[in-house]
């Protein structure tokens, strides 16, 4: 059955791949004829890519909470590179990522090509990609980052850094903080984590094999800078409202059905 699961799903991500190609290759040629950037359409066609994603996946997504009616900052606790597909499906987004996903096979070139801003960690360019930030939002583009800095296993919240925060609080622009959990017959997921040495293959024919996990996205309250309150205290109040949460979810009473991208109100 693991053969099975892999097989049929690695001929749905194949076929992804080729519709994504497909996608991004439109895009360009509308930017050629254009002779300008289209960065709305590009976010536009990156959600339909992931929600493509999404349905090869073995995921069976539950989604509480309101989607932001304003252009916000997304900032959300980080278990997996899955994390970005099922986020990326909900609403147009843009991401900052670290510097080494630029180099993955296809994910890389399809990354570069949905706009996403890459940070070179200990590189000292937080200034730099700051400002490309809070120009990003400014034009009315929502984008989402990990203020983790990596990934964990799921079973705890690493500290939030607010680095990249000082643009949100100068242009008084929300932070939308999202928790997301993953789960596995009623106990957390931690085979979804992409940690330690893991590598992307490696943890694709790992997560195509295996039955469908169960995860929860709850889209908690916006956040706005009160007065006064610098960069690293606004990224402590949302890591505190993301841990709350967290700390505090219940396991899934039984299987979802379907996946589904339902936004469920509280």
């Amino acid at each position: 059955m693991p053969a099975l699961r892999l097989g049929w799903r690695s001929l749905l991500l194949v076929l992804w791949g080729l519709s994504s190609v497909l996608l991004a290759g439109s895009l360009r040629l509308a930017e050629y004829c254009s002779r300008r950037e289209l960065p709305g359409l590009r976010q536009q066609l990156s959600q339909t890519c992931f929600r493509l994603l999404r349905s090869c996946l073995p995921v069976q997504v539950q989604v509480h909470g309101q989607l932001p009616q304003q252009t916000a900052l997304w900032v959300s606790n980080h278990v997996s590179w899955v994390d970005i597909a099922l986020l990326g499906a909900l609403q147009p987004l843009s991401f900052l990522s670290k510097a080494e996903v630029r180099q993955w096979p296809l994910a890389g070139w399809l990354a570069v090509q949905a706009g996403t801003l890459f940070i070179q960690r200990g590189a000292g360019d937080s200034a730099r990609i700051g400002q490309q930030i809070t120009t990003h939002l400014q034009a009315g583009r929502a984008l989402l980052l990990f203020p983790e800095g990596t990934t964990s296993d799921g079973q705890c919240l690493r500290t939030f850094h607010g680095q990249l925060l000082s643009g949100v609080i100068e242009q008084a622009i929300a932070l939308q903080p999202v928790a997301i959990r993953y789960w596995r017959d009623g106990q957390l997921d931690t085979a979804a984590a992409f940690i330690g040495e893991d590598d992307l293959l490696s943890h694709l024919r790992r997560l195509l094999a295996a039955p469908a996990a169960q995860v929860q996205i709850h889209l908690l309250p916006p956040l706005l800078a009160t007065p006064g309150e610098n960069r690293k205290q606004l990224a402590r109040r949302a890591q505190a409202c993301i841990a709350h949460c967290l700390d505090n979810l219940p396991a899934p009473q039984s299987p979802t059905a379907a996946v589904t991208d339902r936004v469920q109100l509280n």
